[in-house]
């Protein structure tokens, strides 16, 4: 039975106002379905708090008022009632949005929907949350410290914060992060608690795994076969750096929904692979050898038809400097074959130390665009008239195709660059 502290339920009793008591009644729901016992405290949430698009605003309209505040209250606190929204108590900030501040026209927004976004973002950020406006909060300021509790949405970025930082998260959706931003309380269940985090399935690597290339196959494959457990990989590795860690989590969330997974010698909480599987025997082993790398990579690319690619997209999840850098140093001095697109997305803190260093100069010489704030997933847009893209990233291939209804080609960021700039797809199994 959940069990609540004076102060949780002093703010269910409605000390702390209207909103923390709406917040505090959702929280002990979720709670109480969870079949937690308590509830931890925490300080770094993660989500899109009272963010709208333009549908839901008419949703609002309709319903009499579509204030960030009557959003936030319904939507985001399941409330009957409209509230005033106080001010966060917490580290909180804001994940990706809709389009891009600046190539919104590119995207093909409206000019409504730019304004109602630039007045979704006042409203966040007058009440005290980050606009850090990206899926890879850890790459734009806010990395939390091993053992920290959190609230963060993302699957890509839950991984991460699990697996490579040591904090600790479910995957939360915007009703619960909204609620901890103005409670600072999350259920206490799942991965917050220590006998959660154990693996429970090994993967034994058989075959080199080195590129970034080569840790999204992997993390593919992980996903497919362990699902909503917790792998450890174990075998032919080499030393992830964080790019590879990034490129594993996320596709070992998309194929499967892996929210956690352990490298011995590498992750915070796998000293050893005992360690990491706690002490006990693996209830299943997977072997990943040459045939089953290849089997992905056909896997990955079977919606592939046409080696006429008109459209690149890179930075799924968003792009770091070094991706970046890359990138730059791939297409510097050459150029973008006429009639195809080349978008990089990364957040606007990332955008910033590119536009210092000259690389996003490089890449719009040759006639690429970096964008941030969001996707092509996020936003669900791509170029005007592309039919066929190529990817470097197992996440956007497993999600763009069924979205966009476009043919996708899965390969290295090399691979991506040289069919923009050639026109044709040319990729290969490593």
């Amino acid at each position: 039975m959940l069990k609540l502290t004076t102060d949780e339920q002093a703010m269910l009793d409605g000390a702390g106002g209207r909103a923390k008591q709406r917040a505090m009644d959702l929280l002990v729901r979720y709670a109480e379905a969870l079949g937690a016992e308590r509830f931890v405290d925490t300080t770094n949430i993660a989500g899109v708090p009272g963010s709208s698009t333009l549908f839901l605003q008419n949703y609002y309209r309709q319903k009499g008022d579509a204030s960030y505040e009557a959003v936030f209250s319904q939507f985001d606190l399941d409330s009957d009632e409209i509230v005033d929204v106080p001010q966060v108590e917490v580290h909180a900030c804001h994940l990706q949005g809709g389009l891009d501040p600046v190539s919104w026209p590119e995207q093909g927004f409206s000019q409504e929907a730019f304004a109602h976004q630039l007045e979704d973002e006042a409203a966040a950020n007058s009440h005290g949350i980050q606009m850090l406006k990206t899926c890879t909060p850890y790459l734009a300021g806010n990395v939390p410290a091993r053992g920290e509790h959190c609230a963060w949405m993302e699957s890509s970025a839950v991984v991460y914060c699990n697996s490579v930082l040591g904090a600790r998260t479910n995957t939360e959706g915007r009703e619960s992060t909204a609620a901890a931003m103005l409670t600072g309380k999350i259920p206490d269940w799942g991965f917050h608690r220590d006998d959660f985090r154990h693996a429970t399935h090994l993967i034994e690597v058989d075959v080199a795994t080195e590129s970034v290339m080569d840790w999204g196959m992997l993390g593919y494959f992980a996903g497919l076969t362990v699902g909503e457990s917790i792998p450890v990989i174990h075998g032919k590795l080499s030393q992830p750096d964080l790019v590879r860690h990034k490129h594993f989590g996320a596709a070992a969330a998309s194929s499967g929904g892996v929210e956690m997974y352990h490298v011995p010698g590498v992750t915070p909480e796998a000293p050893n692979l005992e360690t990491a599987l706690g002490g006990k025997k693996p209830k299943v082993t997977f072997r990943y050898g040459a045939e089953e790398r290849r089997e992905i990579y056909q896997s990955l690319n079977a919606n592939g038809k046409s080696t006429q690619v008109d459209y690149v997209m890179l930075g799924c999840p968003h792009a770091s400097l070094d991706q970046i850098q890359e990138a730059a140093r791939l297409l510097d001095g050459r150029k973008i074959a006429t009639g195809r697109a080349l978008w990089i997305f990364t957040s606007r803190s990332v955008k910033g130390m590119a536009d210092l260093m000259g690389l996003t100069k490089t890449i719009q010489s040759s006639g690429g665009v970096i964008m941030t704030d969001t996707c092509s997933a996020i936003g669900r847009f791509v170029p005007k008239g592309a039919r066929v893209v190529a990817l470097d990233s197992a996440k956007q291939v497993h999600y763009l195709p069924a979205m966009m209804n476009v043919e996708a080609w899965f390969g290295s960021t090399a691979d991506c660059i040289r069919a923009e700039i050639t026109g044709t797809w040319e990729g290969i199994c490593p």
